[in-house]
């Protein structure tokens, strides 16, 4: 009898340490479908910055980029274009950590690919902050490093 308990308590436990929670799951379904980069800025900057999102391109170049996000594979791909950027398509893997503090935000992860969704950096992948999620729009937020300060870059999408 004690075998079985020690079983069933063990079992409950990986259950409830397994896998994504609730929320984080009801997010990345929230995730899913074409999002539209509309607005970034420099919370508590002023001046002007000439920012590279991503190892990619000019941050000027993902103004109005079409993003797509499909929630059952984790895979995605966006398009940036405009005067003085490489037009084109991009490949990414992306996912949702779970709640990184107690007023529900997440760490979002975004890992640039090939065509083939194969790694073309390594292991190399961007950890943003998911500030807010609704069914039409999300902000991200990136803190970078500059001139030894802490500097926010923030991403306004809507659906």
């Amino acid at each position: 009898m004690k075998k079985v308990i020690s079983i069933m308590a063990l079992l409950v436990v990986l259950v409830s340490c397994g896998g994504p929670s609730k929320v984080a799951k009801e997010a990345r379904k929230t995730f899913d479908g074409t999002w539209t980069l509309t607005n970034i800025t420099y919370p508590n900057n002023t001046g002007t910055f000439d920012v590279t999102l991503f190892n990619d391109a000019s941050a000027s170049c993902f103004e109005g980029s079409t993003w797509d996000f499909v929630s059952n594979n984790n895979r995605g791909t966006y398009e940036v274009s405009g005067a003085d950027c490489v037009a084109g398509t991009r490949y990414y893997i992306w996912s949702i950590d779970e709640e990184n503090t107690p007023q529900g935000m997440y760490d979002f992860l975004l890992k640039p690919v090939n065509e083939n969704y194969k790694s073309t950096n390594g292991d190399q992948g961007f950890r943003l902050n998911l500030v807010s999620l609704t069914g039409t729009s999300m902000v991200w937020e990136q803190t970078v490093t500059l001139e030894g300060s802490p500097f926010v870059i923030r991403m306004m999408f809507t659906k």
